[in-house]
């Protein structure tokens, strides 16, 4: 419909999207202490989901917000009291701002929340044991203009995931790339 009015429209396949039901950008699991699953959560996540993006202006969000903005066709939860998703600008996923109107949070962590496993002891007492923060929003897609080829569009979305370098230096290198003029400049991550 929004190609027929001339508003620029594409389908977006979200692999491992997250469904995060209570909207805590993350995907909890609860485990006993004998690792047996405790169905406390209704997070899930899915091998793929699909939703729309359209070109918009945004004067209620300023332009930083202009461009692509998700609509979600067939949402699996209510928001403002009915089954709508959108139109959530991809530029407030990426950056994080999941403060915003119009199912910021909830794209958010369909794109990036972080899957966390928690062994529960009791009701009161509960332990992070496992997060896997690389999971969730793989080989976000579109279909390229003119051909059946797949667009990567990840970057759109989110940031790439860091890679952790892990090295060790003696002591003596270590002193001496503090001399005056041999400064280095050492990035923690």
């Amino acid at each position: 419909v929004l190609r027929c009015l001339g508003i620029p429209t594409r389908v977006i396949t979200n692999f491992n999207s997250a469904h995060d039901k209570n909207l805590n950008l993350s995907i909890d699991k609860y485990i006993d202490m004998s690792g047996n699953n405790l169905h406390l959560s209704e997070d899930s996540v899915w091998n793929f989901h699909v939703w729309n993006e359209s070109w918009f202006i945004r004067r209620d969000l300023g332009s930083f917000y202009d461009g692509w903005q998700v609509l979600d066709a067939t949402p699996q939860e209510k928001s403002k009291g009915i089954y709508q998703c959108g139109p959530a600008s991809t530029r407030a996923i990426k950056e994080g701002d999941v403060n915003l109107d119009y199912d910021s949070p909830f794209v958010f962590a369909a794109v990036n929340a972080d899957c966390v496993t928690w062994i529960r002891y009791s009701k009161k007492r509960k332990e992070r044991v496992y997060s896997d923060t690389r999971k969730i929003g793989k080989f976000i897609s579109t279909k390229a203009v003119g051909t059946n080829s797949r667009v990567d569009i990840t970057a759109n979305y989110k940031y790439p995931e860091v890679k952790e370098i892990s090295f060790k230096i003696s002591y003596s290198q270590y002193k001496n790339s503090l001399m005056d003029d041999r400064k280095i400049l050492v990035t923690a991550v």
